[in-house]
C-alpha cells in the first residue's frame, strides 16, 4: 500500500512539475521581440540589378545580420545597380538602425535621394521615411 502512495505521488509531483515547466516555456516565447512590418527586412523579390554570381553571396551576409550587409555592400555595392542596390540598401537601413540610427538615417537619405516615384522600391521608401527622416 505504501508503494502505491509513493508511486502515486512521484506521478503527481511529476506532472505538476511538467505543467509548471510547459508554462514557462510559454511566457519565455511571449517575451521574445517580434519583428514588425517596418522593422523587418522586405522579402528580396527578384529586382533586376544584382548579378546571379552575387546572389548566393547576398544571403550569407543577410544571414549575418547589419554588419554582414554593411560589409557586403562595400565589397559589391559597386558592381549592383539600382532598383536592386537601393532595396539591399534599405534592407541594410532598417537592420542598422536598431545599433546606430544616424547611419540608418544617412544611407536613407542616399537612397531616397536616387529613388525616382517609378521604382518598385519607391512605396518602400515612402512606408520608412516617417522612421528615418
Amino acid at each position: 500500500m505504501k508503494i502505491l502512495i509513493i508511486i502515486a505521488l512521484v506521478g503527481i509531483l511529476a506532472l505538476g512539475g511538467w505543467q509548471v515547466f510547459e508554462t514557462w516555456q510559454g511566457l519565455k516565447e511571449k517575451e521574445k521581440p517580434r519583428p514588425t512590418e517596418e522593422t523587418r527586412p522586405a522579402a528580396t523579390v527578384p529586382i533586376e540589378g544584382l548579378p546571379p554570381i552575387l546572389e548566393i553571396s547576398l544571403q550569407a551576409a543577410q544571414r549575418r545580420g547589419a554588419a554582414g550587409l554593411r560589409d557586403w555592400l562595400r565589397a559589391y555595392g559597386k558592381t549592383v545597380r539600382d532598383p536592386r542596390l537601393a532595396s539591399i540598401e534599405l534592407d541594410y537601413v532598417v537592420l542598422v538602425a536598431r545599433e546606430d540610427i544616424g547611419e540608418a538615417r544617412r544611407v536613407f537619405a542616399q537612397v531616397k535621394a536616387r529613388t525616382p516615384p517609378s521604382s518598385p522600391n519607391f512605396s518602400r521608401v515612402k512606408q520608412l521615411q516617417n522612421i528615418y527622416q
